[in-house]
């Protein structure tokens, strides 16, 4: 019998803005040293100190370059590997200012709703403070006599975005600089789960007071045409990360969220799982068999959904019955009754949830306010 869990990695990496951070503080000590060196130590954002190895280190009386090349350890992370780039130039028309800045690679922000300023680069409010920290500490005195220009930037960048929700968030032209510790722990994805969140918060803006929530590209490709009024941006591709979806859109004070699923997530939703990766449970085929005997499917077809090991199971078995609308109907009250007990989430929004076939097509939904 193949086993469900699959060992993974334990090694951790570190964030774009960890690796950002390094390379400024290589650079701006090469501005202060006259040479930039091949290891530093830098300041995490969680306050460790960690060395980092630089690649590409130049620098002249006025200018310096440093590179450092992200580890993401374990974590399937789309910008390891990126070439975190520093520019410092000396600055004489004023002193004491760190001026941040994003060149080629890193996005530009053209939406409001990210706590960023439109315009400017998709550099988030922890690396921003941890580099200026890091490029501080290694000025020491230099700081008293000019300011310090920083400019990051990551030549695969423009690529690397194209695998992230940066368009769908407004971001355009490159990644964005990312990180609250400084450390990726392995199978985090961290990065993704601060889209998901963005993209909540980004929605919040756009004067529709609802944001849709679905688990992947199908269902999101469902979801829109079943409310082709609103604009793409109030869409969100939760993945797995339901939980922090739904936390950010009470903090948003969201009205009305709106959950489009099939039925293998949806399970995992009604059974209470607020992080539905594979890994994290099992999928309750107990509850599904509840599900098919509620609605009249025959007792031993209940027994077979219950000792089965997919969910996707018990719909083809629904579908050979001849009862998959009534069996995706009561799924779909049964995510609104598990959602709506919480003391988390409760009476704090209306939820709509939408369900779709494996062929992406309407078979049934639920309201918490029927």
């Amino acid at each position: 019998m193949m086993e469900k869990t699959v060992k993974r990695g334990t090694r951790t990496g570190f964030t774009t803005g960890a690796c950002s951070a390094a390379a400024a503080r290589a650079a701006t000590l090469g501005l202060v040293g006259g040479g930039v060196p091949v290891l530093i130590e830098t300041l995490l954002p969680n306050g460790d100190r960690v060395s980092f190895s630089v690649n590409d280190g130049q620098c002249d009386a006025s200018t310096a370059h440093a590179m450092v090349i992200k580890d993401a350890g374990d974590d399937p992370d789309c910008t390891d590997k990126a070439h975190l780039t520093a520019d410092v130039c000396v600055l004489k028309q004023a002193a004491g200012q760190v001026i941040l800045k994003g060149g080629f690679g890193v996005g530009t922000v053209t939406m409001a709703g990210l706590g960023l300023e439109v315009g400017g680069p998709a550099i988030n409010p922890v690396p921003r403070k941890n580099i200026e920290d890091n490029v501080r500490e290694a000025a020491g005195a230099l700081l008293e006599t000019c300011s310090l220009e920083v400019t990051i930037s990551v030549p695969q960048g423009v690529e690397m975005a194209k695998k992230t929700l940066n368009a769908r968030l407004g971001i355009l032209g490159g990644i964005s600089i990312l990180g609250t510790t400084g450390i990726v722990k392995p199978y985090s994805t961290s990065a993704y789960r601060a889209s998901v969140v963005q993209g909540v918060q980004v929605a919040a803006t756009l004067g529709h007071d609802i944001v849709v929530l679905t688990t992947g590209g199908r269902t999101e490709q469902f979801s829109m045409k079943e409310l082709r009024h609103l604009p793409a941006a109030c869409f969100v591709q939760m993945g797995d990360f339901l939980r922090y979806a739904l936390d950010e859109a009470v903090a948003q004070r969201l009205p009305q969220v709106v959950i489009g699923g099939m039925v293998g997530k949806l399970t995992k939703i009604a059974q209470g799982e607020t992080i539905t990766h594979a890994g994290r449970a099992d999928v309750d085929t107990e509850l599904l068999a509840r599900l098919a005997r509620r609605i009249g499917a025959p007792a031993s077809d209940c027994l077979e959904i219950a000792a089965a090991e997919t969910a996707r199971f018990a719909a083809e078995r629904m579908e050979a019955l001849g009862l998959l609308p009534q069996f995706h109907q009561a799924l779909a009250e049964e995510v609104v009754r598990t959602l709506t007990a919480t003391d988390r989430y409760g009476q704090q929004f209306k939820l709509k949830v939408l369900v779709c076939d494996f062929d992406g097509l309407k078979v049934a939904e639920a309201n918490s306010d029927d």
